[in-house]
């Protein structure tokens, strides 16, 4: 079973031009209508402000706060505020939270959070990158709220998740994992931060490194380092701006690359944690090829082919070279 969330509110959460917009959802919903997948989503209260500030210095919400009811603006040459924006973004945290709750009721297996705006670089007190709010940190304070220990983060998106990171990089039981373009925005990531009880791994990727280097890493380096940590629960930050015909970046993945990662993903979940995924949207900006990509992990997720104890493939059957950049 899977939980398929969203939070209708993201629609006040738009500026002209930008490329992060609200357009974004309605491709992942049409191409999930479009399937036989039989998913329809649910609204999402907001997060609770209690675990929101566990994430967020209080005197950045309130000025974010204060931004959206003084008409909005621009919090950096990246990112903006609308009137509307703090409903949206406590809502898509809300989604995320809400997602844990039903994975840990053991209502559903896995629980998807089609939501914006995106959240993995927000800082304790900083807006940047698109994002005001980390969706992904306020739902690992959600489950420790439920009593789960041992979290891990899996980060797929083609900028590294420097506020993700920032918020546990000293916590012994979160483990976090990124594959990313590098160098690129937003100057974060390299191979040498491994956090303070080397519980961070990330492995920068260079330009054009395409699927097997992608997937190689996901599965040589990160997945035994993921074995290792033992976790409770994987928490997903699904950016799918490494595509191929995404504009932003130039990672040259292929809907078919993140059909693969995904029965990885849940292979790993199967094998250590009760098979329980909660995924939150990132990136990803050429329409078609989001609402593809997410159809194509969704299928994976729902149609339950992959055990804990089977390989989709190997990394030498795509020839992935461990001297690749890390």
């Amino acid at each position: 079973m899977i939980a398929l969330l969203a939070n209708p509110e993201q629609i006040g959460h738009r500026s002209a031009g930008h490329v992060e917009r609200p357009e974004r959802i309605a491709a992942i919903l049409e191409a999930i209508k479009a399937s036989d997948l039989g998913l329809t989503p649910a609204p999402a209260p907001p997060a609770p402000e209690a675990m929101i500030q566990r994430v967020h210095d209080p005197s950045y919400v309130a000025l974010l706060d204060r931004a959206a009811s003084s008409g909005g603006g621009w919090l950096d040459p990246d990112t903006y505020i609308t009137p509307l924006s703090m409903l949206a973004a406590r809502s898509a945290a809300g989604a995320v939270v809400d997602g844990v709750n039903q994975v840990l009721d053991g209502r559903v297996s896995h629980a998807v959070a089609v939501v914006r705006p995106p959240g993995h670089h927000a800082e304790h007190a900083q807006a940047m990158g698109f994002c005001l709010l980390n969706n992904v940190a306020i739902g690992l304070i959600a489950a420790r709220a439920r009593g789960i220990r041992r979290i891990a983060v899996l980060d797929f998106d083609v900028h590294h998740g420097n506020g993700t990171q920032h918020t546990f990089e000293n916590d012994p039981e979160v483990f976090y994992a990124s594959t990313h373009q590098f160098p690129f925005y937003p100057g974060t990531g390299s191979a040498g931060e491994r956090g303070a009880h080397g519980n961070v791994l990330n492995v920068p990727l260079a330009s054009g490194s395409g699927d097997p280097v992608f997937l190689g890493a996901w599965e040589k380096k990160i997945g035994p380092a993921l074995a290792a940590f033992r976790p409770e629960l994987l928490l997903v930050s699904a950016g799918f701006d490494a595509h191929g015909d995404d504009p932003i970046a130039r990672l040259e993945v292929t809907t078919g690359g993140y059909r693969e990662l995904a029965q990885l993903i849940k292979a790993w979940a199967i094998e250590h944690c009760g098979g329980r995924t909660v995924w939150a949207l990132e990136g990803g900006y050429n329409l078609r090829a989001l609402g593809e990509s997410v159809v194509a992990c969704l299928e994976v997720l729902i149609d339950g082919a992959t055990q804990g104890d089977q390989r989709v493939d190997t990394a030498g059957d795509r020839g992935y070279n461990s001297g690749s950049p890390d």
